[in-house]
């Protein structure tokens, strides 16, 4: 099992809250789904962790 990753400050991610929703407001119409998925990908990549990530997309299902 890989280590555990620090996660980020309440700060931090709130500014992530921020920025999600302001490019989220940026995305043309009709575009929204594309660039989240894209933006998925892109972290995964970062985050180098298929396994990780797989637990994160679960997780992400949760109380929709």
């Amino acid at each position: 099992m890989s280590s555990p990753r620090p996660g980020l400050s309440l700060p931090d991610l709130e500014q992530v809250y921020d920025t999600l929703a302001e490019t989220l407001d940026r995305a043309p119409e009709g575009k929204r789904e594309l660039l989240l998925v894209k933006l998925a990908l892109l972290q995964a990549q970062a985050l180098g962790d298929r396994a990780t990530f797989d637990q994160l997309a679960a997780a992400a299902l949760q109380d929709l």
